[in-house]
């Protein structure tokens, strides 16, 4: 039918519009938080980037649940404020006839929402913990930053350097505080580079450079110039950290299934489920009365959606922690939400008549005026 078409394209618009929004918004936080910490040295420069690449896919069920109930509410509210469905409701159709569009458009996406969150998501935070594990396994030297003051992973070294320059990966304007046989070192060199010794030891070469070793004011106290001054790279293995629950692979959860993992099954078997509630919530949420204001629907709708988040974060820690069954888990925060929603249409089919009623009461009476 023309109003089953008409409302696809409104609500893919409106999809693609929220998407967008909703990805931007989390792209600057993200982006902000990686940049915080790249520029204190707890992230490389380099891996910026590869962060926020997998912690946007981890996102995404959310985002796309929120986007196909947004754009869903968004349309049919349109409607209603412009009084295209005082027409359809004239013309004999009631709100059941919106859940057939509704649910063609949000099918594609919850199966999206299935797909990422069973499959990609535990993907990406997996690649994720392999990656910063693979950052953290580097060598001192290696995860220097220009501009920026690195502690060395031992705690005995502080290493500074202003820029790169060259071919070779050269550094300028070299500070490193070390110490040493319990002796302080203060060393700066106007060069470095590395290189690599046939027994495939690394070392730091410095070049005209000057080293002040001691306390300032002992006998003790030393002052050297140096044209070159190697320093041994030490190799660093980073521990092994085994992986969350998170990072597990839906096969694995259902394998070993433990109340932890039981519980983190239900968070990802919940977000597809409850992005299909959500979408068909959307069509009872979308009524707008005239009485109470045009943004009273969207404060309910927007009370409602963090409910129901809440309440499966809540359902989830009790499967986690054996208070509660997985499977009255499973459907227990689901169950009340359909519950809500079969008294919502309820509620909308029950006033659709009233509003017939009043209609054929009112149009006669507009046609009687006009003659």
């Amino acid at each position: 039918m023309i109003f089953r078409r008409a409302l696809l394209r409104e609500m893919a618009g409106n999809a693609l519009l929220v998407f967008s929004v909703l990805m931007m918004i989390t792209l600057t936080t993200m982006l902000i938080r990686y940049l915080g910490q790249a520029a204190g040295g707890a992230v490389a420069n380099e891996a910026v980037a590869a962060f926020l690449g997998f912690s946007i896919i981890n996102y995404l069920p959310v985002l796309l649940s929120l986007t196909v109930f947004i754009a869903v509410l968004m349309t049919l509210t349109r409607c209603y404020r412009d009084s295209e469905m005082v027409v359809w409701f004239t013309a004999g159709l009631s709100v059941r006839a919106w859940v057939r569009p509704v649910v063609t458009f949000a099918a594609p996406a919850v199966f999206a929402i299935a797909f990422l969150s069973l499959v990609v998501s535990p993907w990406a935070l997996r690649k994720s913990d392999e990656f910063r594990q693979q950052m953290d396994s580097r060598d001192d030297v290696s995860s220097v930053a220009p501009g920026v003051f690195k502690e060395s992973k031992f705690a005995e070294r502080v290493y500074f350097v202003e820029s790169f320059a060259g071919e070779k990966n050269t550094v300028s304007n070299i500070f490193m505080r070390s110490v040493q046989l319990q002796k302080l070192g203060i060393l700066v060199a106007q060069h470095g580079y590395q290189t690599v010794s046939e027994n495939g030891d690394r070392f730091l070469v410095l070049l005209n450079g000057r080293r002040y070793e001691g306390v300032g004011g002992t006998p003790d106290y030393k002052i050297m110039d140096f044209e070159r001054y190697s320093i041994r790279i030490h190799a660093f293995e980073a521990s092994l950290i085994p992986p969350t629950q998170k990072s597990l692979s839906t096969l694995m959860l259902l394998s070993d299934r433990s109340p932890v993992n039981m519980g983190e099954l239900l968070w990802r078997l919940g977000l597809p489920l409850s992005a299909f509630i959500l979408a068909l919530l959307a069509i009872p949420l979308s009524f707008v009365n005239p009485r109470a204001g045009r943004s009273l629907n969207l404060i309910l709708a927007l009370l409602l959606y963090m409910v129901y988040s809440n309440f499966l974060s809540i359902t989830q820690a009790w499967v986690a922690q054996s208070k509660l069954s997985p499977y009255l888990g499973l459907w227990l925060v689901h169950g009340v939400m359909l519950l809500v929603l079969l008294f919502l249409f309820y509620r909308r089919l029950v006033l659709a008549p009233f509003w017939m009623i009043w209609l054929k009461k009112f149009i006669p009476r507009l046609g009687g005026e006009r003659t």
